[in-house]
């Protein structure tokens, strides 16, 4: 147990800059979501704002997807999105949209938030705490954690490239690689759990407590 701590100490100290580099860059994409939000136009958020009134209307008559479905969606989602993660850090040139895939997740999390507080104030903040925390406590780390990953496993093939005499295999870090892909897409199962038994049910909940 200690040999594997001290292994996850000296891996965190090594690529301390790269998960600081992939923690920035989607800090900036929330950012950039809460200012998207503030530079709509009025007509712009009521229009957006109608499609959400009507799916919490909805909601609170009891006309919503069924766990199952809101699960399966949530998972296909994230199992996508981390094969497509993986996949970019075994081609050098994916790199780049590495970088923009983990900024436009930032956005959708800070303009989804952003919008719902600006449209319904502290009720607003509210039921963001409820429906998009819970799972995002999970999902945010594991795609940080696999967008550091996909970096490193990336610039480790780039350094091969350039190294002359390069004699060790890149099979057993391809291994470590492959394999901590698959720890984080089991994680990412929980978080679609969360997001359709418990974040799902609490929002329920609480929009029909509005309504009524």
């Amino acid at each position: 147990m200690n040999t594997k701590r001290n292994l996850l100490y000296l891996h965190i100290r090594t690529h301390a800059t790269i998960y600081m580099f992939v923690l920035i860059l989607f800090l900036t994409g929330i950012i950039f979501g809460a200012i998207l939000v503030n530079s709509m136009n009025f007509v712009q958020k009521q229009d957006l704002y109608f499609y959400l009134e009507r799916f919490f209307t909805e909601m609170s008559k009891g006309e919503t997807t069924e766990h199952k479905t809101i699960f399966t969606m949530s998972s296909l989602y994230h199992a996508k999105y981390l094969c497509i993660m993986f996949l970019l850090g075994l081609s050098v040139i994916g790199l780049p949209l590495v970088w923009i895939f983990l900024f436009l997740k930032g956005l959708v999390v800070g303009f989804s938030v952003g919008f719902i507080v600006n449209q319904l104030g502290w009720k607003g903040l509210l039921l963001a705490g409820i429906s998009i925390a819970p799972q995002n406590m999970l999902v945010i780390p594991i795609y940080l954690i696999a967008g550091g990953l996909s970096m490193i496993f990336s610039l480790s093939l780039l350094n091969r490239l350039f190294r002359k005499n390069q004699t060790d295999s890149i099979v057993h870090p391809f291994k470590k690689y492959f394999f901590i892909y698959v720890v984080l897409l089991l994680l990412s199962l929980i978080a679609a759990g969360l997001e359709a038994f418990v974040a799902n049910g609490a929002m329920q909940v609480l929009v029909k407590s509005f309504y009524n």
